[in-house]
């Protein structure tokens, strides 16, 4: 709430998501709680110039709700509430959807990727460091856009699970996965193929995952 406020006043756009026992007073004197609202899958509201909580609130925001619809079992536990300053409910939901890459960029910044806060450089290294990684992360991630049109990335990462809130893999992590794994075909390429001779009816995988390496080598 409190960063909320903040932005607000510096007239910067944002959507901050609520908590469903927030309350909000929707016309004077009768507040609601989120929860009580009413929504069911599939459904959306969208309040202007709303108060936010009875205590240290603050007024002139607006409220967008939204709960998506359950499809192909997938299913949104809970409704967004999110406070926002923007005009609409589609651009409120579209900006808050963007904190979605939250956790693929934290695993790429950390260990998941180059790991340059486990370097514990400082100064001209560290600015040398960070340019160079921004380089490589930026191709990383235009090479790991490329594959996931192409449609074989899931030859290079393990795919998310239906229930998975998240994705498990972002481009750069592809990306990065794709070129470890042509390297790896390459150095095992003679004890794979002995394998193959050994279990012959492997053949059709082995012979897909070659044409899968093809086309993902013609994105470096």
């Amino acid at each position: 709430m409190d960063l909320a406020r903040w932005l607000c006043e510096r007239k910067t756009y944002f959507s901050v998501r609520l908590k469903k026992h927030e309350y909000v007073e929707l016309e004077e004197q009768i507040w609601f709680q989120l929860k009580d609202l009413g929504l069911t899958p599939g459904s959306s509201l969208y309040y202007q110039g709303v108060k936010v909580t009875k205590t240290k609130g603050f007024s002139g925001v607006n409220l967008a709700t939204k709960w998506s619809r359950n499809y192909r079992k997938k299913a949104q536990k809970e409704p967004w509430y999110i406070l926002t300053n923007l005009e609409s409910l589609s651009a409120a939901t579209a900006a808050y959807s963007y904190r979605m890459g939250i956790e693929e960029m934290f695993r790429d910044f950390k260990l998941g990727g180059y790991n340059i806060e486990g370097t514990q450089v400082t100064g001209d290294r560290l600015i040398a460091l960070i340019l160079l990684g921004t380089l490589a992360y930026s191709m990383a991630t235009f090479q790991g856009s490329l594959i996931l049109r192409k449609g074989v990335a899931n030859y290079v990462s393990r795919p998310s699970e239906s229930k998975r809130r998240y994705k498990r893999n972002s481009s750069f992590s592809i990306g990065l996965k794709a070129y470890s794994w042509l390297n790896s075909l390459s150095f095992f390429a003679e004890e794979v193929q002995e394998l193959i001779r050994l279990v012959p009816n492997k053949r059709a995988y082995y012979s897909r995952g070659l044409r899968a390496a093809t086309i993902i080598q013609s994105a470096f």
